[in-house]
């Protein structure tokens, strides 16, 4: 049997090989730019080379305290330098970093403090309320730290010590466990656990530098972006921008609570080039006063993700000059691991026209290995025509270790060499994915599948509807018709049930309006998405 001369005492080696992780990211850039600006939080200013030994000594005093290699430390806070720095100083202990939602109940961060064994728990003050109704709950406790903000007056203190006096105890010097193998734990991420107990997904320290990459490659972000907090870092670690920022030497600018106000004050102050945000968050900046959006003069770039943003949502933020670029993803891909990138032959059409190609789903991101419409079933590729129905699927490193302690659940959600997302799309010719609905969400009429995100995108394009999500209520007649809940516009005039069908009707297929309209605010998870589920429940009791 030969072998090729290119394989043959060419071997791996400390000289040519090192595992892939983020943390040499925040190594990089504190050697390179020690003193360029890394984190900002009102008054509090920090260097790359002071955060880079705040990490260390954050590693350090968790060692000390008896954290081992491939143990949980938790952490339920806003976004804050503190919340930026586990992202480093915990792997750097070869620990898993298990960042918290901040609005879940005090039995579900029970839940998920005893589902990853948590050593240690580090806890906001602001949420000090619900971590200590959780804490009461559970047998074995992890060491509970808090976390003070200046810039914060709420809240109380918690825990045995706060954490710059925590970190106090850790030697700054202190270099790190090495990672020598990337598809090592990184981090644990929750699912927002909508049916059922939260799912546990776990992230490698390969992925988590390869979709930091990706994340600065799709979005052309160069060196030093500015970036603003308004997507939570507990969501997929903060989309894994917390090692992008680090990867690009830029600026990480805390964000507590996501208010229109702060948002443009930051934009302005901090000169903001960058931030994330579900559809919900750019329709509250699209509806701000016109006196609130002036005075930005530099440019702005905008990624959202989440529910499908409608055309008009894109269009509106785009009018007030952000640029905004659409990706894809889920929990179990580190977040975007898809991108609506922008082609040169669209240039020429109309802003309306511009909307609508920036609302599909796009195509792999650059670190993605794979992206595919196929029939669940055969695992066949759909045609690419824009109409057949399909599956989105996904492989390559942008994708989970699995569910921790769930088997079951993993082996499911893998078959085929791919990843099931359980999101239905259509393949259009030019190979770019359109979402139409989650599996669970379609709408299926007297034997027509209607798509909820179609009827929600009408619904949108309405004057007067600031935010709106379409269910199936079951009907003797078609087994399943569209029903709306809609929010009106602050300041709009009232309008009718029947006003809302007639428009749907006017602008699309009218089998696919919707029968009922109900108005009023719209039950949200924690990450912003509309709950579905309660509407369902509310729709069939009507």
């Amino acid at each position: 049997m030969s072998h090729s001369p290119f394989e043959t005492n060419l071997d791996q080696c400390a000289a040519n090989y090192a595992a892939l992780t983020p943390i040499s990211y925040l190594e990089r850039s504190a050697f390179v730019y020690p003193n360029k600006v890394a984190t900002v939080n009102g008054e509090v200013r920090r260097t790359w080379s002071e955060t880079l030994k705040r990490c260390r000594q954050l590693a350090s005093a968790l060692r000390k305290v008896g954290i081992k290699k491939g143990e949980a430390v938790s952490i339920i806070a806003s976004n804050l330098p503190e919340h930026f720095e586990t992202h480093f100083g915990v792997p750097m202990a070869g620990a898993i970093l298990n960042s918290i939602n901040t609005r879940l109940d005090a039995a579900t961060v029970a839940f998920i403090l005893q589902h990853a064994e948590a050593k240690v728990f580090l806890v906001d003050k602001e949420f000090a309320e619900v971590a200590t109704a959780a804490l009461a709950t559970l047998e074995n406790k992890p060491l509970v730290i808090g976390i003070d903000d200046a810039s914060f007056d709420g809240g109380e203190m918690i825990g045995e010590m706060d954490y710059e006096a925590f970190i106090a105890t850790g030697d700054e010097n202190y270099p790190g466990e090495a990672v020598t193998d990337e598809w090592n734990a990184i981090t644990l991420n929750y699912t927002s656990g909508t049916t059922g107990d939260p799912k546990g997904v776990v992230y490698h320290h390969r992925g988590a530098y390869l979709n930091a990459a990706s994340n600065a490659l799709s979005w052309s972000m160069g060196m030093h972006p500015v970036y603003l907090w308004t997507l939570p870092m507990f969501h997929c670690n903060g989309w894994c921008f917390p090692w992008t920022i680090a990867a690009q030497a830029g600026v990480s600018v805390s964000l507590r609570h996501v208010r229109a106000d702060k948002i443009f004050e930051l934009i302005k102050s901090e000169k903001v080039g960058y931030f994330c945000g579900a559809p919900i968050v750019l329709n509250m900046l699209n509806s701000a006063p016109d006196e609130m959006k002036a005075g930005i003069d530099h440019k702005v770039s905008v990624m959202t993700a989440g529910a499908a943003p409608p055309a008009a949502v894109i269009a509106g933020m785009e009018s007030i000059g952000f640029d905004v670029t659409h990706v894809y993803g889920l929990t179990e891909t580190y977040g975007p691991c898809a991108i609506c990138a922008w082609n040169d032959d669209w240039d020429d059409k109309s802003a309306e026209e511009k909307a609508v190609l920036k609302a599909r789903q796009g195509v792999r991101a650059p670190m993605l290995e794979d992206m595919a419409v196929l029939d669940p079933e055969t695992l066949e590729p759909v045609p690419q025509d824009g109409e057949t129905m399909g599956e989105i699927f996904m492989r390559g490193n942008l994708v989970m270790k699995g569910y921790l302690k769930n088997p079951a659940t993993t082996e499911k959600s893998f078959r085929g060499g791919w990843f099931a997302s359980g999101d239905l799309a259509v393949w259009h010719a030019d190979g770019y994915v359109q979402i139409k609905d989650r599996s669970k969400d379609i709408i299926i009429s007297g034997g027509e599948n209607i798509s909820s995100i179609e009827v929600e995108g009408v619904l949108y394009a309405h004057p007067h509807i600031q935010e709106a999500a379409v269910v199936a209520k079951n009907d003797e007649k078609w087994g399943e018709t569209p029903c709306a809940f809609v929010t009106l516009k602050e300041g709009a005039p009232q309008v009718s049930e029947a006003e809302v069908i007639d428009y749907c009707r006017a602008n699309m297929a009218k089998f696919k309006a919707p029968k009922n309209v109900v108005f009023g605010p719209l039950p949200k998870t924690s990450t912003g998405k509309i709950q579905k589920f309660i509407l369902r429940e509310q729709a069939n009791s009507l």
